[in-house]
């Protein structure tokens, strides 16, 4: 079921990989309208709220804990785009110790933290209640969330994105099932939603390894293969540490911008969680096609093929930009139609406040488009300096907005965070991909005076010699 990336048209092909990531997006999305939905529709815009007022936290562990997974996934991709299937095992294997070992660690932080967070991020007291109920119990489904995440990208990083929308699509419409089941049918409260959505993401954990035993025998592991030297973890961990700790400070950005939204009431806090919803869904594609040029670029990285990349990254980026075009004039038309949904009647204040959120958000949706294609493309080289810098000028530019302009703007003060910071990141990212382009320029050269008329088949090599070549072929120059 895996497919190599390093042949065919780059356009088509990074197409029709984002497909299914897209569709996967979109119902992720989907599932958490619905939660939104139902939370408040039956039980109120204050739960709604509650909901919404954990977001940075959530974003800043379990952002952390997803940019950890999809790291592991960058060697696995390196090693089959090389035809290094031994090496894809020993990848597969570091990854999985890994990621047991950090969702330990990570409830372990998480639970007893979460409630002194919400206090130093001003949550309203009248929603504080809830807010600590939903996320500790989220947080209890670290591990469930951390490894449906490390699956998933590791079939993604074989070329396969079809199957893990299959499993995405199966949870997302089990999360649907028993939020409305929970809520609606045994009177529960925000708790749970958090516990249909962990529920769902264990079973998409089952489904997973089901796959993998009966149709993947690429992954499947030996005895031997466990025996992961310290050399595989590290390869792992940096690639993986820095992704992880790239979420989590542009997450801190993310709960300076809730502690600034905090202080202008729970109507605020509403409005802001339900056009997040839809931001969310809007964003999707742009995320999607970050996902896919990820992998792609691994996987010609690995087997050598930069010119590839090249035309791989450009086409990507164009593709990105026009549906940034479309999605941000999408949220200006149907913005208010979509807010509506969440809030019920009686609450017009609420939804204006929510579509000037999407107005300014959708007008720099290119910058945020051009940032995830440059960013993952950088990943997929192994490059994760830059990316990590470019965090930390995202991090600065959303709090200091959300510090100052909030201060003298109001909600438009919070609105302008984030695309600030999508435009303060991008510039580092820009630069570094531009120079890492001239590289792949010139090595495509060097490559192409010593090969013969009728091109080689990748080039097969071992987990040592991976390691051995990791300081010049993951680390770019």
């Amino acid at each position: 079921m895996s497919k190599n990336l390093t042949s065919g048209r780059p356009a088509t092909i990074i197409l029709l990989f984002t497909l299914p990531l897209l569709v996967g997006n979109v119902f992720q999305q989907m599932y958490h309208f619905a939660d939104a939905f139902v939370v408040g529709r039956i039980i109120g815009v204050d739960a709604l709220a509650a909901v919404g007022s954990t977001g940075g936290i959530a974003f800043l562990l379990l952002g952390f804990a997803m940019g950890l997974t999809a790291g592991f996934a960058i060697p696995t991709a390196q090693a089959f785009g090389a035809a290094d299937l031994p090496g894809v095992r020993r990848s597969v294997a570091a990854g999985a110790i890994l990621t047991g070992a950090f969702a330990v660690g990570l409830t372990a932080v998480a639970v007893p933290l979460s409630r002194p967070l919400l206090v130093l991020m001003r949550t309203p007291p009248e929603i504080l209640d809830d807010a600590h109920l939903f996320i500790v119990v989220s947080f209890w489904g670290i591990g469930a969330i951390m490894f449906f995440n490390f699956l998933s990208n590791t079939i993604r990083a074989l070329g396969d994105s079809r199957t893990p929308l299959v499993f995405l699509v199966l949870s997302c419409l089990l999360n649907v099932v028993l939020v409305v089941a929970f809520i609606a049918g045994l009177g529960m409260g925000v708790d749970g939603a958090a516990l249909a959505t962990i529920t769902s993401q264990l079973v998409s954990v089952l489904l997973c390894l089901y796959l993998v035993h009966r149709k993947m025998p690429v992954l499947h592991l030996s005895r031997e293969d466990w025996r992961v030297t310290r050399a595989e973890v590290t390869t792992q961990l940096r690639i993986g540490l820095p992704m992880a700790f790239q979420a989590s400070i542009i997450a801190i950005g993310t709960i300076v911008l809730q502690y600034a939204l905090n202080g202008l009431g729970a109507e605020a806090v509403g409005a802001y969680t339900a056009a997040q919803k839809v931001d969310g869904l809007a964003m999707a594609p742009l995320a999607s096609f970050g996902l896919a040029i990820a992998t792609f670029t691994a996987q010609n990285y690995g087997a050598r093929s930069y010119g590839r990349i090249r035309t791989g990254v450009l086409h990507t980026c164009l593709m990105s930009i026009g549906f940034a075009l479309a999605i941000g004039l999408g949220n200006v038309l149907l913005g208010r139609h979509l807010i509506r949904l969440f809030v019920g009647p009686g609450e017009e204040h609420v939804v204006e406040l929510g579509q000037t959120f999407l107005v300014v958000n959708g007008s720099l949706y290119v910058a945020l488009g051009l940032l995830f294609v440059l960013r993952n493309a950088l990943q997929g080289m192994g490059r994760t300096l830059v990316p990590t810098i470019a965090g930390v000028a995202e991090l600065v530019t959303r709090v200091g907005a959300a510090l100052l302009l909030a201060t003298h703007l109001g909600f438009v003060g919070v609105c302008l965070a984030a695309p600030l910071a999508w435009i303060a990141g991008l510039v580092p990212v820009w630069i570094s991909y531009h120079r890492s382009r001239r590289w792949l320029s010139t090595e495509e050269a060097l490559l192409a005076q010593d090969r013969p008329t009728t091109p080689p088949a990748p080039p097969v090599e071992t987990a040592e010699s991976l390691d051995e070549a990791a300081g010049t072929r993951i680390a770019v120059p």
